[in-house]
């Protein structure tokens, strides 16, 4: 759920019944497995935040202000029984007093959460998201859904199209279990664990790796990166010396993260992405602008939305359409275009290479999925480079030498107005606590200012997170609560500079295919189409005087 006092304290910082749930508390089974990977003991990783650099008192008020401003609504009572929390099937919404709906006006709807028992909820902190969309002309926006913690929620939609619009409301967690991914994220960091590789000679050894590890029961490699100081630590192999590692790689999955009781919180087609009803209507008609309209108050402002398929920028820049290879090599004519972080900006990269045949790959004989990658034109002077993010990473496997963090290399371009930078970094830091995120963003949003001191007319992309597929096991790791956090801390933490973000978060929400982590070609073209607008924006007719 979006909450509209997300940045409120950052202002001065820039119809089931009751049998069904016996039925379904029956078929509880564990959804995790045990592990076949040796780990640490029971620890307490929560410590994990509070390594690296010691934020300086600015930036520690930062901090705490930032954390404030995504505390969670929590349930009057812990520990309640699944036949009292939250029941997507027995909730609904209705539609308020439609009147005269006009574009540049906006649709309300009032949600009221039920029980199993259905009975209304008297607390807030469900996670719900929305939309509102006409599937005829390929429209689509994403609503803002506000939370009045009494188990009564307010969606409010801006209206952007002319004809009958539908609202598609959907519970992605019950407030429970919010309550469990909190606790897993700050007690449980370790709950996606990495290795690498030692190799001397004849010899290898394999080890745990993580951002924090206990060190009393073995000796510690220490790998904090000395311009950062962002830690990470391998256990030391027995027999080699901690300079022989030559990878890193995710190790796997922790299992049996959730008691029984919790377990309850997490099941498909039960309280994970269920659709809430609406208790009458579910469309309105929506009459093409009138005077009156305008001046009206939103309560809500997207940053766009789909109309015939194609994203439209509500703000900031003037969507072109960039079809064929021929269009996109002449944009990027001259253009040395950097691509930083997870597979989300990969697919940009990948994008690129499919769509312009121009474009010649080097062979770096990266494996496959983890880079880094470089093309160029050499007619056209393109030059095109994906490189991942320093760890945590969850790849397959990565050299040592290619683990380079986005900050140190922002601080090695000379930049300038024939450079761009993208950046995507949010998915692999789902597991740890919020503070982690925030010193890593820290970080970067000093090389990206270093770098725009250094030249001005460099063009710097940030892509927000995207919400995706979720089962009861990928919610513990990749939930879109966790994305959701993090997303709204990147927001405030680059707002006020000139960057320009991509609203993956809203491209994906307010369009009509199922969430993927990696979202489908369609919705990958209006990204690269919104990017390229940056690049090559439409000039504006000068007024004669």
């Amino acid at each position: 759920m979006e909450k509209p006092s997300v940045f409120c304290l950052l202002q001065s910082w820039n119809c089931q019944r009751v049998s069904t749930f016996y039925q379904l508390q029956n078929s509880i089974q564990s959804v995790l497995k045990t592990s076949e990977f040796f780990l640490p003991v029971e620890f307490n990783y929560s410590f994990c935040a509070h390594l690296g650099q010691e934020p300086n008192a600015e930036e520690a008020r930062e901090e705490s202000y930032l954390l404030k401003s995504i505390a969670w609504p929590e349930p009057l009572v812990l520990g309640l029984p699944l036949r009292q929390s939250s029941d997507p099937a027995q909730s609904y919404y209705t539609i308020q007093d439609p009147g005269d709906l006009q574009v540049g006006g906006q649709l309300v709807v009032k949600v009221q959460m039920h029980n199993f028992l259905g009975q209304p909820k008297k607390h807030g902190g469900d996670f719900l998201v929305a939309r509102l969309h006409t599937p005829e002309l390929a429209a689509g926006v994403a609503g803002q859904v506000h939370d009045h913690n009494n188990g009564n929620y307010t969606v409010f939609f801006p209206l952007l199209w002319a004809g009958v619009a539908q609202v598609e409301l959907t519970m992605i967690h019950p407030s429970e279990a919010v309550m469990v991914l909190r606790r897993l994220r700050e007690e449980q960091s370790d709950r996606v664990f990495f290795k690498s590789l030692f190799r001397s000679g004849y010899l290898s050894e394999t080890t745990l790796c993580n951002l924090c590890l206990p060190h009393k029961q073995q000796p510690l490699c220490n790998y904090t990166d000395l311009q950062t100081g962002e830690p990470w630590f391998c256990y030391k192999p027995k027999m080699l010396d901690c300079d022989t590692r030559i990878n890193h790689s995710k190790g796997g999955y922790k299992k049996h993260l959730l008691t029984v009781y919790e377990s309850q919180f997490f099941q498909s087609g039960v309280n994970i992405k269920i659709p809430i009803h609406s208790a009458g209507v579910d469309n309105v008609t929506v009459q093409p602008a009138k005077v009156q309209t305008k001046g009206m108050h939103l309560e809500f402002t997207p940053s766009g939305y789909y109309y015939q398929g194609s994203w439209r920028p509500l703000s900031g820049v003037v969507m072109r359409q960039f079809n064929g290879s021929l269009v996109i090599t002449q944009c990027l004519r001259g253009k040395m275009v950097y691509m930083y972080g997870d597979s989300t900006v990969r697919q940009w990269y990948e994008y690129l290479i499919a769509h312009v045949p121009e474009l010649k790959e080097f062979n770096f004989h990266s494996p496959k999925n983890v880079g880094p990658y470089m093309a160029v034109d050499s007619n056209l002077n393109i030059l095109l480079r994906y490189r991942c993010h320093g760890p945590p990473i969850r790849f397959t496997s990565v050299s040592s030498a290619e683990m380079h963090y986005i900050s140190n290399e922002l601080d090695g371009l000379r930049g300038g107005s024939d450079t761009v930078v993208v950046i995507s970094i949010w998915s692999h830091f789902s597991t740890f606590p919020v503070q982690v995120y925030i010193r890593r963003l820290r970080h970067i949003r000093r090389a990206v200012i270093r770098l725009l001191n250094r030249e001005p007319a460099t063009l710097v992309l940030i892509r927000t997170a995207n919400l995706q597929k979720l089962d009861p096991e990928s919610s513990l790791f990749n939930s879109d609560w966790f994305s959701q956090q993090l997303d709204a801390v990147l927001r405030a933490m680059f707002k006020g500079l000139n960057v320009r973000l991509v609203d993956a978060w809203e491209m994906t929400l307010a369009h009509h295919h199922p969430h993927q982590l990696h979202p489908p070609s369609d919705i990958i073209s209006n990204m690269v189409n919104f990017i390229l607008s940056h690049i090559c924006p439409v000039r504006r007719k000068r007024r004669r005087g």
